[in-house]
């Protein structure tokens, strides 16, 4: 029996989960839209999440992600588990941790609960293990 490819949608399961899945990768697909004029809304995770989403539910906004000439290579090389390109991740991290600092430092008020501060640290911590253990694409 073959194995499924990554890039086909699996419509075995119900009307409803088919639902949820498509709202979930739509409202990720538009939220990644506005990601791309906007500074700090990251395009391409969650572009990946809608095609995660999208590839339980729909093969035409699966495919269209996946094609899509801005971010689709990098969101086929993350489907396929190629990885993050080996100029991209520092570039990431450098992105997340100016963002978290700015929100420690600067934006989030002493006033705020102290955990307010530490999960956003931690959250970040989080974060960067999570990139650096995807694989490294030599371009």
């Amino acid at each position: 029996m073959d194995t499924p490819s990554v890039h086909e949608v699996d419509l075995n399961r119900s009307k409803a989960s088919q639902i949820f899945w498509f709202i979930c990768g739509f409202l990720s697909m538009v939220i990644g839209f506005i990601g791309i004029p906007v500074p700090g809304l990251p395009t391409t995770p969650l572009m990946i999440l809608a095609a995660a989403c999208f590839a339980k539910s729909n093969q035409r906004f699966y495919d269209w992600i996946i094609n899509n000439r801005l971010f689709g290579h990098h969101v086929k090389n993350y489907r396929e588990g190629n990885g993050i390109p080996k100029k991209s991740k520092p570039i990431i991290l450098l992105t997340l941790w100016s963002f978290v600092l700015f929100a420690v430092i600067i934006a989030i008020p002493d006033t705020a609960p102290p955990i307010s501060k530490y999960s956003t640290l931690f959250l970040a911590i989080i974060g960067t293990i999570f990139i650096l253990r995807i694989p490294t694409l030599e371009e």
